[in-house]
């Protein structure tokens, strides 16, 4: 902006001045005397302007730097809730998942008009425990720790990366804001399923059993009904429920 406005008085400054020089050659070589002090007149009056203008262009450049040169930003950060948690993350996975996005519409209740995405969804899943939700009994005596309730493995987080390789759509059936928020929505969905029903759930199994084998062993304790920590699968309903 600041670029645009310096080349646009530079412009017309040379313009100015080259109309001032042809009025003065104009006045000396052609006109009589009488005219001459008609011109001096005209030019004195362009000239008056011509200041003005230059003036007032320079004024607005200067207004137009101190503008840009004094820009600030702020921000705030509003905490809303914080609460304690107790969650290991033993299980990250890697997905891509190609979606298909498809939805038909009828123009006058019987005319179809489809449109369609293509779209690869790379995903970042963590996977782990919510110990708060375990329960277990001591023995203090037999420095035994037996485990009453297991939860399963959770999805923790998930980071998608889409790339949208194709779309097809029409005048009255267009892709919109709405449908690339669905289509991240139900990429996402789809992501969340195949890392619930993927072998990233027996690696968080095996995990938890290691590192409570290896924290009981430690402190000479023995450890009981682990087995609990090997029912990790979920039911397909309960899987689309968790989606959804």
């Amino acid at each position: 902006m600041t670029q645009k406005i310096a080349k646009t008085v530079g412009i017309i400054a040379a313009a100015l001045l080259l109309l001032l020089i042809a009025a003065y050659l104009y006045r000396s070589f052609t006109l009589s005397n009488r005219a001459t002090g008609t011109n001096v007149t005209g030019l004195l009056i362009t000239g008056l302007i011509s200041g003005g203008l230059i003036t007032y262009l320079w004024v607005q450049l200067r207004n137009a730097r101190r503008s840009v040169s004094g820009i600030r930003s702020e921000s705030h950060t509003v905490v809303e809730g914080v609460k304690r948690v107790f969650k290991i993350v033993l299980a990250e996975g890697q997905l891509n998942e190609i979606y298909n996005y498809e939805n038909t519409k009828k123009l006058l209740k019987f005319i179809p008009s489809t449109k369609k995405a293509l779209v690869i969804v790379r995903a970042r899943v963590l996977i782990g425990y919510d110990v708060k939700k375990c329960r277990w009994e001591i023995n203090e005596e037999q420095k035994k720790l037996r485990l009453l309730e297991f939860p399963k493995p959770e999805i923790f987080s998930v980071e998608t990366d889409f790339n949208y390789y194709y779309f097809e759509d029409d005048l009255f059936n267009f892709i919109g804001r709405n449908d690339l928020q669905q289509i991240q929505e139900l990429g996402k969905e789809q992501v969340k399923k195949a890392a619930l029903t993927s072998g990233l759930m027996k690696i968080a199994a095996d995990q938890m059993k290691l590192l409570l084998g290896e924290v009981v062993t430690a402190n000479h304790w023995q450890l009981e009904n682990m087995s609990l920590i090997d029912d990790y699968t979920y039911p397909e309903t309960t899987v689309d429920l968790l989606t959804s």
